[in-house]
This record gives C-alpha cells, sequence and structure tokens, in this order.
C-alpha cells in the first residue's frame, strides 16, 4: 500500500467519520519546551480511531462479502468500529473478544449490533478462535490491524492533522499492533517529508520495538500493560513493513509514565482517554524526545475507559 490508498481513504471516509479536534494547553507546551498539538480521536465515532479503518476495508466489499458478513478479532476498539461500521453499511458482523475485555468496550460492541463470542485469552488463542468460526459461517476476516485498508484508513487522521496545523515536525502515535502507527507514518512522509514519525509502545508490551531493532518480526507471549489496547504480540507482516520503511525511531514508556500523563490529561486538560490512547504523549511528557522548539503533533488515540478501572489505576501509589 501507498498514499494513494491513504488518499482515497480519506475520500471515501468524508461525511463518516469525525474530523476531530486538535487541543493545544501552554502547561503542556511549558512543560515539553515545544508547541504541541494533540489530534484528538477520543472524540471521534466509537470512541476511538479505529472506525476509520474498518469502514475503508469494510466499504470496499463486494456484495457477496457483504452477505456473509465480517469476522474481526479485538480487545475493544476494533470491536466496536467493526460492530458500527457494519451497522452503517448493513453487513452481519462477528466479534471475537477476551472475556476479560474492559465492559465498556462489550457492552457498546453489542450496542452496535455485533454478535459477540469471547475466549479465554489465558488458554486460547483468539486467531485460533477465529479461524475456526471462519470455517463454520463463511465470514470475510477484517483484522484489527494487519490489513492494507486498515492501514489506509487509519493514515486520514494524520492527513487530517498535517492539513490543520502548518510546519509539523514531529508526530507520536501508540503502537500497539502497528495499523495507527503504520498509516501515520506513510501519510506523514508523503505530505511532509521531514516530519519524523515516533512510534511508542508501553515497556511490558515493546514487540514493536524489539522488531524495528532486530529487523525481524518479534512476538511477546505475555504482554503485561494496563493498557489494553496495546497488548498484541507482535507485529502484523503489512504493519512491520510499514514502521521499517517509514518511522524513524520507536520508544517505550513506563506503566507510571502512562499513569502519569493520562491524569494530566484528565485533570489538567478536562480530557477523557484511556491509557492506550496517551501513549505517544507520554514519551514527549516525560522528556523522551528531544524537541525544545519544535511543533509537534501527538495521536491521542481513543477515549474508552474503563472509568471504574482507571480511578482505582490513578489513585494508585505503586502504578
Amino acid at each position: 500500500m501507498n498514499f494513494d490508498d491513504i488518499a482515497a481513504a480519506c475520500r471515501r471516509l468524508e461525511g463518516i467519520v469525525h474530523r476531530t479536534p486538535v487541543h493545544t494547553s501552554r502547561l503542556l507546551d511549558t512543560r515539553t519546551g515545544a508547541r504541541v498539538f494533540l489530534k484528538c480521536e477520543n472524540f471521534q465515532r466509537a470512541g476511538a480511531f479505529k472506525i476509520r479503518g474498518a469502514y475503508n476495508a469494510m466499504a470496499q466489499l463486494g456484495s457477496r462479502e457483504r452477505k456473509t458478513g465480517v469476522l474481526t478479532y479485538s480487545s475493544g476498539n476494533h470491536a466496536q468500529a467493526t460492530a458500527l461500521a457494519g451497522s452503517l453499511l448493513g453487513v452481519p458482523t462477528l466479534i471475537v473478544m477476551p472475556a476479560n475485555a474492559p465492559a465498556v468496550k462489550l457492552a457498546a460492541t453489542r450496542a452496535y449490533g455485533a454478535e459477540v463470542v469471547t475466549y479465554d485469552p489465558g488458554t486460547e488463542e483468539r486467531e485460533a478462535v477465529a479461524e475456526q468460526l471462519l470455517r463454520e459461517r463463511g465470514m470475510t476476516l477484517i483484522p484489527p490491524f494487519d490489513h492494507p485498508q486498515v492501514i489506509a484508513g487509519q493514515g486520514t487522521a494524520t492527513c487530517e492533522l498535517l492539513e490543520d496545523v502548518e510546519g509539523l515536525e514531529w508526530v507520536l502515535a501508540p503502537c500497539g499492533g502497528g495499523g495507527l502507527l503504520s498509516g501515520t507514518a506513510i501519510a506523514a512522509k508523503a505530505l511532509r517529508p521531514g516530519c519524523r514519525v515516533i512510534g511508542v509502545e508501553p515497556v511490558g508490551a515493546a514487540n514493536g520495538q524489539a522488531a524495528f531493532r532486530a529487523g525481524k518480526i518479534v512476538r511477546v507471549e505475555h504482554p503485561d500493560t494496563f493498557a489494553d489496547g496495546l497488548r498484541p504480540k507482535a507485529l502484523g507482516r503489512h504493519t512491520f513493513d510499514a514502521i521499517r520503511a517509514h518511522v524513524d525511531d520507536m520508544l517505550t514508556v513506563s506503566e507510571e509514565e502512562i499513569r502519569s500523563t493520562l491524569e494530566f490529561l484528565w485533570t489538567r486538560m478536562k480530557l477523557v482517554v484511556e491509557p492506550s490512547g496517551v501513549v505517544g504523549l507520554a514519551a514527549l511528557y516525560h522528556g523522551k524526545v528531544a524537541v525544545r522548539g519544535a511543533r509537534l503533533g501527538a495521536i491521542l488515540s481513543g477515549g474508552n475507559a474503563d472509568l471504574g478501572a482507571v480511578a482505582d489505576w490513578l489513585r494508585s501509589p505503586h502504578a
């Protein structure tokens, strides 16, 4: 895939997804020494950037594929996005979700009209559960990140950011399976070639950084992070190739760095963002990139927080 796919996705998604706002904070600028622009995908339909990729991929299905429906697996945000896209397009959806997924994400996925099948992540692999269901149902698989048209859809967020904010020199994005980061990097390098793109992961789930350093896909068998949207065990083939080709560096942040960044956004900027959504900003907030005097964009990827769990986490002195 290339930037032409992202440009086509921008046209396809016009009037379907929200053009999310860009927020700024003088306090954040003072702390970082940079001019910081936050792309607020927590205000997106279904609460996260994922609707961009899910709708873009599903809108290109043929009539037979639309009739038989779409299957995917997800801990939450892609699940909700696929369910919503299916309801908009009239496509049946079946979502494989871990039984311990945040309750708010399970409930929202069902509310959008999807059928949900849960599995035990301690004893079952979601891909194996999905493969069995695909054989039984004859549906089309649209995975959460490793799909060219999903990646293309995710890249539209950065197109908007670069159109709305002139002269950006850096873009930071969270990385789980790498779909958002891949689309971000392809878009940024096409529209502003000198812009540096940095992917950020929790230190306990840093398969992307390991792959970036090693030059091959690396699996982390037991990702350990409160950021539930960033727990894929490995990058996909498409996302690995895009990240290696277009991303400038991969960084990690600790759970405490994620927690304190989340606390800043909730209490000082009044932005409800989920832990996964703040990981890119956390690297900047804690001084892991030398950006003094620069103009920098950070993508806040979603806002589907389990309010009770996050409140307990924010109060924890050992987070």
